[in-house]
């Protein structure tokens, strides 16, 4: 379960609630595995909110604080640490007993499952339907694994290696201060990263706040 809300004067205002009852093979993943899963489920139910806006994610399972460091990481985990980075937010571990929303919404049972039709739902909630329709999960199907790399088709067969994190950073200095850089401004050195086949999400806010023309 999450709960989406706002600190106002040091009181945390709950704004929107959302839980999900997991399939047979999620209720398999590990505990470190359905955490992430939930995190990814939120930051897609409450996109519209979060896109453009700094967030803090509370959490109990303080290994989702460690999981965005690592590299050698299960794909799964991976490919979820990738999505996310289209958000900017920070990770923040709390007590279950402060968390106390979030977590009875984890816990409860659905009696209504296989009830209501998909269709009735989307019918009842069409705003929502539509903020949902967005690139972070239609975006899935462009992605394949290759030993330890995560690569993106793209529309045209191109094919670029998606990085993260140092790695991205040292790509973009290359391309900006490097011999055949040029010091441009940040479309030209993002074009000039793409051409070297690399990717990911914030390449152009990166290119932005790390680096100036001259």
């Amino acid at each position: 379960g999450a709960v989406l809300g706002q600190r106002q004067e040091k009181h945390f205002r709950p704004i929107l609630y959302a839980s999900k009852t997991m399939t047979k093979a999620e209720l398999n993943y590990t505990t470190t595995e359905k955490e992430m899963l939930a995190m990814v489920y939120a930051f897609g139910k409450f996109w519209s909110y979060l896109s453009m806006n700094k967030s803090i994610v509370y959490t109990d399972h303080s290994a989702l604080k460690y999981l965005f460091a690592k590299k050698d990481s299960k794909a799964r985990l991976l490919r979820w640490v990738l999505l996310l980075q289209e958000f900017t937010f920070k990770v923040i571990d709390t007590k279950g007993a402060e968390n106390l929303a979030a977590d009875h919404l984890s816990r409860l049972e659905n009696p209504h499952q296989n009830v209501l039709d998909p269709k009735e739902i989307n019918e009842s909630f069409p705003l929502e339907t539509l903020n949902m329709k967005n690139k972070f999960f239609q975006d899935v199907k462009h992605y394949f694994w290759d030993d330890l790399f995560l690569f993106k088709i793209y529309a045209n067969q191109v094919i670029r290696r998606c990085v993260h994190g140092h790695e991205a950073i040292d790509i973009l200095k290359a391309c900006h201060y490097g011999p055949t850089g040029g010091h441009h401004g940040p479309n030209y050195t993002a074009k000039k990263v793409f051409d070297f086949r690399f990717y990911w999400h914030t390449i152009y806010r990166d290119e932005r706040k790390d680096f100036t023309t001259g």
